[in-house]
């Protein structure tokens, strides 16, 4: 079987986010349950944190596992021209995701309403991952509608579940 480029990476990146997505868990099971004041299971302080890092932890295990699948450890030959690139391309989009989550939670969230903030990133982020260069117009219009529908679904659905489901005040 061919190793694929990325595998190792791939490999490291799910145990890191198996090992924060426990550590999350773990952490949210030590907060305050507030039996003593009769709140409600669904509103306790640790569930939103313990059910994220259950979804962190599971995801960072099945990439791990599909890395190990694809040859993460065997001994890695000699990167092909497109291999290479491949290897360079993934690094860009890596700082690029860096990049919008880092705009994100430093120059958006805390400055201008939430649900404007959470609309913006949605839309820059789904916009700038599915450009193509060898997409006519066409392509790029719905694409930018899709993009525009999901942020737009984001600004509304966000919000109301954390403040009206989770009762969590958002900046």
């Amino acid at each position: 079987m061919h190793t694929r480029p990325l595998a190792r990476a791939d490999l490291i990146t799910g145990i890191v986010l198996l090992v924060l997505g426990l550590a999350v868990l773990a952490e949210s099971y030590g907060m305050p349950r507030l039996e003593e004041r009769r709140i409600n299971l669904w509103t306790v302080p640790g569930l939103v944190p313990g059910l994220l890092g259950i979804v962190i932890a599971v995801l960072g295990g099945v990439l791990a596992l599909r890395s190990l699948v694809a040859g993460a450890l065997r001994t890695r030959p000699k990167l092909t021209g497109t291999e290479s690139a491949e290897v360079r391309a993934a690094r860009a989009r890596l700082l690029a995701c860096l990049a919008l989550c880092l705009a994100y939670a430093v120059l958006l969230v805390g400055r201008v309403p939430f649900w404007l903030a959470t609309g913006i990133f949605v839309l820059a982020f789904v916009a700038g991952f599915e450009w193509r260069r060898e997409d006519d117009i066409r392509q790029r219009l719905g694409k930018l509608a899709a993009a525009c529908a999901l942020a737009a679904a984001a600004m509304l659905a966000i919000p109301y579940v954390f403040e009206y489901l989770f009762l969590v005040r958002l900046p």
